[in-house]
């Protein structure tokens, strides 16, 4: 599997194209804004777009899911349903933070806690991690060893709990149940920044230590 980060929007969010290479088929995760920047670069790759991913709610990963969902007829899988209530209320937060406008869009499949996702010949395996958001989950693909990981964690910080329904405690617990025992060399591409590693996160990352939270 091949995988090309796309920055889009000024919140600089971290969209994915993945990218099967052995059937030319792809998936797009967390298209946030810019659908015709994401959509060029999926020409340049020469793949087939199969389905749009979202790992959680907020407006600036989910920005232009239902735009491309709906001019594309591509089916959208994920977040988990406890994130509905932010994507039914997408344009009311699109407007209240300056955010281009977004169409509400309900998920042509919710994904639970071990459900799998796949696009071409992958597989990606489904982790339900709240804290950030109620429904936000992480994928895994345990071949390549890499987990999108949305708003979950970051390189050297961790998801902001203080928008609605978001909850410190919660999220320490998924990192700590959810993306830890993924092991130590697994790349972690988060919703904004730069990639990291399980390992580097769990021995440096300064909101994970003993002690704090």
């Amino acid at each position: 599997m091949d995988i090309q980060i796309i920055p889009v929007t000024a919140y600089q969010q971290n969209c994915s194209l993945l990218c099967c290479k052995s059937t030319g088929r792809a998936a797009v995760v967390d298209p946030g804004g810019e659908p015709e920047r994401i959509l060029e670069i999926v020409s340049e790759a020469g793949v087939e777009l199969e389905k749009i991913l979202v790992t959680h709610g907020h407006f600036d990963h989910v920005g232009a899911v239902g735009r491309m969902a709906r001019e594309l007829q591509l089916p959208i899988e994920g977040p988990h349903r406890d994130d509905r209530f932010l994507l039914d209320t997408l344009p009311q937060w699109c407007q209240q933070f300056g955010f281009p406008p977004a169409e509400a869009f309900v998920p042509d499949r919710w994904l639970e806690q071990g459900d799998e996702v796949t696009f071409g010949e992958q597989t990606l395996e489904v982790l339900h991690c709240p804290g950030h958001t109620p429904g936000h989950i992480v994928l895994v693909h345990r071949q390549a060893a890499v987990a999108i990981v949305g708003d979950v964690i970051f390189q050297g910080s961790i998801g902001r709990t203080d928008f609605p329904r978001g909850n410190h405690a919660q999220l320490l617990e998924s990192i700590r149940t959810r993306i830890w025992p993924l092991g130590d060399d697994v790349t972690l591409l988060p919703g904004h920044g730069p990639t990291t590693t399980v390992g580097e996160e769990r021995r440096h990352n300064p909101f994970l230590q003993a002690g704090y939270g």
